[in-house]
């Protein structure tokens, strides 16, 4: 029987997840049907509950339901307990679900394999603090950069959230007004491009041979990108780790790691309207 998966938000229609999983069956042969499902903003549990009541095998969770799906997972992976959230929901053999969250591996898997950008021993600039940041952090700092610094409008929540994760690499944090240095990488994790703005940073951050990369991707750059590139910053958007994390999540599901090159370039191909 053909298994049965989805991703849940909302909204939900914009989702690219079922092109990129049904890209990912085809390449590998697996036997699955995936569908992009609204939910209630208020309706997660139950929807959650139904869906693997009625035989689903897994869940993408995007906005705003990551929190919901780590309250309702039976059992969390390491570094979705780091993150505090869950974007990948996966019914176990005794029934269980377990909740994962794959975006940071996309994200690094994206800037390490597909860039070709160079993390470890690298001075790494991590803006905002929040669940994207949060979300990056421990596989960031399994790649043994250098140090990583958080910068966020508040600086207390940055400091705060370097204080949480100091355990496992060189932490520091501030706010957008004073910065230790250049970086060799930028990595916009706040939600200034969501609304079309540009965080207020200085010149001076940019590194030689810099690298910056959005989380956020559309059909035209970002003022972030665009703002770094106008500096000789190499640039990329967050296409490469949508991508990264689906194929982490199709991994848990299936136990076969699907390759994300190919997928990638026929999305980057096409509009995503």
């Amino acid at each position: 029987m053909t298994d049965r998966y989805a991703v849940v938000g909302n909204p939900i229609a914009h989702s690219l997840s079922p092109r990129i999983h049904a890209a990912f069956a085809t390449q590998t042969g697996e036997d699955i049907h995936y569908e992009k499902l609204l939910a209630e903003k208020d309706g997660f549990a139950e929807f959650a509950r139904q869906f693997f009541a009625s035989g689903g095998r897994g869940l993408n969770v995007t906005v705003p339901f990551k929190l919901d799906a780590c309250e309702f997972a039976d059992a969390l992976t390491d570094r979705a307990r780091a993150a505090g959230a869950v974007n990948t929901l996966a019914r176990q053999q005794d029934g269980s679900i377990l909740g994962d969250n794959t975006d940071g591996a996309g994200l690094v898997a994206d800037i390490r394999d597909n860039l070709g950008w160079p993390l470890r021993d690298k001075k790494i600039l991590l803006l905002g603090a929040g669940g994207a940041a949060r979300g990056a952090l421990l596989p960031l700092l399994a790649e043994n950069p250098q140090q990583v610094h958080i910068a966020n409008r508040t600086a207390h929540k940055a400091e705060k959230l370097a204080a949480e994760f100091s355990a496992h690499g060189q932490l520091t944090a501030g706010g957008l007004e004073d910065f230790p240095g250049s970086f060799d990488l930028i990595i916009n994790a706040s939600s200034a491009s969501l609304s079309d703005e540009m965080p207020p940073l200085p010149t001076e951050i940019v590194g030689p041979q810099c690298n910056a990369y959005d989380m956020v991707y559309g059909a035209e750059p970002t003022p972030f990108m665009r703002w770094a590139r106008s500096l000789n910053a190499q640039v990329a958007d967050g296409l490469g780790m949508l991508v990264g994390q689906a194929a982490e999540s199709f991994f848990l599901w299936r136990g076969v790691r699907p390759n994300v090159g190919p997928v990638l370039e026929m999305l980057r191909k096409r509009s995503f309207d």
